[in-house]
């Protein structure tokens, strides 16, 4: 199913499309004569190999129009040939490939695709997380393929669609699965970094909508005692401790920005800033039920060691 790398060993095809020309007056040495074809074969092997990647992607996929841009690329809808299934093709320029990571074979891949590709590990159609079907690893760009659900709309859009309509029992319908799919995340060791209402997907098609979670851009591996000192995500939600302190850990991270999507998800129109909790700004609605608010003001606790953990989010009496 996953994008498996062309052989770069194909003589023939090197000679077809590499015609080795003698340089210089004619007085080089053998030595340089050498080095020189080697460097010129290397490159019209590299380029051999980025115009095959290119020819497999546009013979398996069609590309449509642009879903949405991010900080680290573009996002397009398309479909695969065979079967006409429904796919999202993300560009990402290589400059915006945050790190490698090696994989099982020893190879160096994007994080991002590692950290999919290990969420994909599990039981088919457990996972919240869309799945990477295929990757091409390009000189210039990274792409990836990935299942598009249809119809879907990213939460923000559901939220503007709904407006002021959405309940409380919707909003736990959603963040029930938020907690449920970063637990799955923390239970990897993966660290997404960046929950926000745009990463995360609404499936619209039934009467109870269902949550899948995109955009693993600046995701990374993670342990408990994991802590950053550089802050990769969306500044507005970043944690307190990271604008008081300059450092952050996952746990609380990820405890902090689900409650600021369960705030917008419940105040629809308003605008989240962590700077509004640290100046005591921000107004959470009265309302909300006493043990709503009473969740969100857990999740936003200044001191990163007092809010909750993940695993015991689900108990809160507000989900009883």
């Amino acid at each position: 199913m996953f994008f498996t790398e062309i052989s770069e060993s194909s003589t023939d095809s090197k000679e077809k499309m590499c015609k080795r020309k003698a340089t210089g007056d004619g007085k080089a040495s053998p030595a340089k004569k050498l080095k020189s074809l080697d460097q010129e074969e290397i490159k019209c092997s590299a380029k051999e190999l980025e115009a095959a990647k290119i020819c497999e992607f546009k013979a398996k996929y069609v590309e449509l129009h642009k879903l949405g841009k991010g900080g680290c690329g573009t996002v397009f809808a398309g479909y695969r040939k065979e079967d006409n299934f429904p796919v999202a093709i993300k560009h990402i320029p290589e400059m915006n490939v945050p790190c490698k990571v090696k994989a099982e074979n020893g190879k160096q891949i994007p994080m991002e695709v590692a950290a999919m590709l290990k969420l994909a590990a599990g039981t088919p159609g457990s996972s919240a997380t869309v799945s990477l079907l295929d990757w091409f690893d390009l000189p210039k760009e990274l792409i990836l393929v990935m299942e598009r659900p249809v119809p879907a709309v990213n939460l923000e859009q559901y939220i503007e669609e709904y407006a002021y309509t959405i309940t409380e029992e919707t909003a736990k319908v959603i963040l029930k699965q938020l907690i449920e799919a970063a637990k799955e995340l923390e239970d990897k060791n993966i660290f997404h970094r960046d929950l926000k209402t745009e990463n995360i997907l609404i499936e619209t098609g039934s009467d109870v909508p269902r949550v899948r979670l995109i955009d693993f851009g600046v995701s990374c591996f993670c342990n408990e005692r994991s802590r950053y000192t550089v802050f990769s995500g969306t500044p507005a939600y970043s944690p307190p401790e990271w604008m008081i302190h300059e450092y952050y850990r996952p746990g609380p991270t990820t405890v902090w920005q689900l409650g600021t999507v369960l705030y917008k998800t419940l105040h629809a129109g308003a605008f989240f800033d962590t700077l509004y909790v640290l100046e005591g700004s921000l107004e959470i609605s009265e309302r909300l039920s006493e043990n709503c608010q009473d969740f969100l003001k857990m999740c936003f606790n200044l001191d990163p060691k007092r809010r909750p953990k993940l695993k015991d989010l689900l108990r809160h009496r507000w989900f009883r």
